[in-house]
């Protein structure tokens, strides 16, 4: 039977024009602090522009698609705190990859600056099998150019910012892929660029649409405790008001809750509920300070805090002395109150809160160009110094340059004093590369506080370290295993193919010599006929697997030549080593397919992941390798990975329904010790939910008792109700599933 047409939507034109004009006020209101006539004529130029190159386009929610440059352009003015330029390539941001107009016609019109800016911030177009990722090589696209400007990282934070804002039009492997990808890369990198208000809303959204019933929860429970908390707060800032006012400070306090993923991250990273997570706000006073008194105004706001409260001294962070390297100055103090509750208290002059708040983009308002160009150098400085290795491929790439956003760093020293940020869990060898690379090429030992340590020994802050060198020392491979750093990391992979070069000289000189033993022609096409018979995947990997016996020539039977040319058939890769695209493709079939789990698959095979053990009624999705389907769930710990760097290769999946199959589920437990807990417990489980354990491990200590059962359940729903009846027993606190 035939499906009805769909009824085409009904839009109110004259409706929109008003909203669309509304929202370009509302826009240039955004940016009037530093607009001159000629930046408002050309914000306008671009508006017109690209709202004649969009007239036709509509977003997923119906929506007229200008509706989003336009919201863009004024996250980077009221969120960002960019300018003119900027807001112009945020209005034309999606015009050369939606529309007719080309990167030449944004050149004529409005100069080589927001062409190179629109250029970094266009996608790269067609699909090519040949990269592991598209999202890889696209996120390499805008580090390029970010190399040049750092406006185009700040304007795709605010498009990406945009686009999780209006996520809920989009279908939910959309929202996955989307929130994966922005939880991998996006909100690091608004956290390393000091964006820390849009990193907090980044992920808060992502975890949204990851975990909608998890994310409301703790909303709900936020909101619950909202005027308790405020009740608090008033009193706990009362006599520090006072004691400021009488100082003759200028201030002002703010008490603000952590952000929802923040508290998720807490729970989930210390094993704790909502109700045990201690600092679910944070108190910050910020004073008008001349910039000559900042820190000693600081010092003094603190003195005053601590004169009333108890401080945690394990807990004080001094970040106006050493700031980090994203340019983030604040002192952080977490106190007592009187109520018995511990409070962070955060304390930083204006300058330092907007620097706070808006990232580098602030630096501007505070420092001359030149000036902001230096804060800039040396983050900007290690990027290019990866990009200049044509080596790398687009995945090592992102991946390497990820390690350059950790939220920790450590303070270590060298002989002379000289002081270095380090990200934490940096060893003494990722310090030798830092230093110079070939002083980490040379690395056979280190120093650490005058003692001998291994290359893998992990620093601490406050660290003096002395690298130990020779001249006959050559990295490893190894050494990957030891470093953090992607500057590092890089510098160790540069070496290792460098020297996989120089045995591949060695392998071309025996296959030159075997193609004139034979009377072949010493040509391109001979030796890839002679690559793809063997099976190496260019004439490189062909040389180095015959320098490294890999493959022997003189084992081969002479083969024909006519012409010159030699005539062998291609190499017959075993089943198991089919090219990703082929298994791709059999596995998707037409596009949107669905995998169901519990179906018969002709020639795939999928397996449960281990990192995650999924069960009937979880969240899941296939993830497609060599051997097979993997099937994870959304929340597995790997997921956000394998969605924001490989989403080619995730297949929507479905359980079949409910089935007689049992999987294997983990929970732990604890509460107070009992007489009696354990019987009581494995009743429960064996008996009242009729759950099969292979294995319960139960450890007592001081009045505490944890436990952990594997046992094999249905679903997630038989789960779900063990893990509430686990609940009801009076001396059971805690109560999780677990992974493994």
């Amino acid at each position: 039977m035939p499906k009805p047409a769909e009824a085409t939507p009904v839009y109110d034109l004259e409706e929109e024009k008003e909203q669309i004009l509304s929202r370009y006020r509302g826009l240039l209101r955004a940016v009037r602090g530093d607009r001159t006539t000629d930046g408002t004529r050309l914000i306008r130029k671009a508006f017109n522009i690209a709202l004649e190159a969009h007239k036709d386009q509509r977003r997923k929610s119906g929506e007229p698609y200008i509706y989003h440059p336009i919201a863009v352009a004024r996250i980077c003015a009221e969120e960002i705190g960019l300018g003119v330029t900027s807001v112009a390539a945020a209005l034309l941001h999606d015009t050369v990859e939606d529309t007719d107009l080309t990167l030449e016609d944004v050149r004529d019109m409005f100069g080589d600056t927001v062409c190179t800016i629109i250029d970094g911030l266009t996608k790269i177009s067609g699909v090519n099998w040949q990269t592991d990722s598209m999202q890889a090589e696209n996120f390499r696209k805008v580090l390029l150019t970010l190399a040049q400007d750092v406006r185009v990282i700040l304007i795709k934070l605010a498009d990406r910012l945009h686009n999780m804002r209006t996520l809920e039009s989009m279908s939910r492997e959309k929202q996955l892929k989307i929130a994966s990808e922005t939880l991998f890369l996006y909100a690091p990198l608004a956290h390393r660029l000091g964006l820390y208000n849009i990193k907090s809303e980044l992920e808060d959204l992502s975890l949204r649409a990851k975990e909608p019933a998890l994310y409301h929860d703790i909303e709900h429970r936020l909101k619950k405790g909202e005027s308790v908390r405020k009740r608090f707060i008033s009193r706990f800032i009362l006599p520090i008001r006072e004691a400021l006012e009488k100082e003759q400070f200028e201030f002002e306090i703010k008490g603000r809750p952590k952000s929802i993923y923040s508290i998720y991250q807490k729970m989930l990273t210390k094993h704790v509920t909502f109700e045990e997570v201690y600092d679910l706000f944070a108190i910050r006073i910020i004073v008008d300070s001349k910039p000559e008194l900042e820190k000693a105004d600081c010092w003094k706001v603190y003195s005053i805090v601590t004169d009333f409260y108890q401080p945690s001294p394990d807990r004080l962070r001094d970040w106006i002395s050493m700031p980090k390297a994203n340019g983030y100055e604040s002192l952080h103090t977490t106190v007592m109150s009187p109520g018995g509750k511990w409070v962070e208290v955060q304390i930083r002059s204006r300058r330092m809160d907007q620097v706070a708040e808006m990232g580098l983009a602030a630096h501007y308002r505070y420092k001359g160009e030149e000036e902001h160009a230096n804060a800039m150098d040396s983050m900007l400085n290690r990027i290019r110094e990866i990009l200049a290795d044509p080596g790398s491929n687009a995945l090592d790439f992102v991946n390497d340059f990820k390690l350059n956003l950790f939220n920790d760093e450590i303070m270590v020293f060298t002989p002379k004093g000289e002081m270095r940020n380090l990200p934490a869990g940096s060893s003494a060898l990722d310090f030798a590369f830092d230093i110079h690379s070939q002083i980490g090429r040379h690395c056979i030992g280190a120093k650490v506080n005058h003692k001998l340590v291994p290359l893998s020994q992990a620093l601490r802050n406050g660290d003096q370290v002395e690298v130990i060198t020779s001249r006959k020392q050559q990295p490893k491979a190894e050494w990957l295993n030891y470093v953090m750093t992607a500057r590092a990391r890089h510098k160790i992979k540069q070496a290792l193919r460098e020297q996989k070069r120089k045995l591949a000289i060695v392998g071309r000189e025996a296959v030159q010599r075997k193609l004139r033993a034979w009377g072949a022609k010493l040509n391109a096409e001979n030796i890839a006929i002679l690559a793809d018979h063997l099976l190496a995947t260019s004439p490189t990997d062909l040389y180095w697997q015959i320098a490294r016996e890999q493959k022997d020539l003189d084992a081969m039977p002479a083969p024909a030549v006519k012409n010159g040319r030699l005539i062998l058939p291609k190499g017959v890769r075993p089943k198991e080593e089919r090219r990703l695209e082929e298994i791709v493709a059999e596995i998707r079939g037409t596009q949107g397919s669905t995998l169901t789990i519990g179906d018969e698959l002709q020639s795939m095979e999928y397996k449960l992941s281990p990192c995650c053990h999924p069960i009937p009624g979880d969240d899941v999705f296939g993830f497609i390798t060599p051997e097979g389907i993997r099937i994870h769930r959304v929340n597995c710990p790997n997921a956000v990975q394998l969605m924001s760097n490989f989403a080619m290769r995730i297949v929507k999946a479905r359980w079949k329904g409910k089935d007689s199959v049992e999987f294997l589920a983990g929970i732990q437990f604890s509460g107070i010790d009992a007489v009696g807990i354990v019987n009581r417990i494995t009743t429960i489980i064996s008996h009242e939910n009729n759950v099969n354990m292979r294995s319960i491990n139960f450890e007592s200590k001081d009045g505490i008792f944890e436990g952990k059962v594997m046992a094999y359940v249905h679903d997630a729903e038989h789960l779900h109700s063990l893990v509430e009846k686990l609940r009801s027993v009076p001396e059971v606190r805690r109560v999780e599933r677990i992974d493994h």
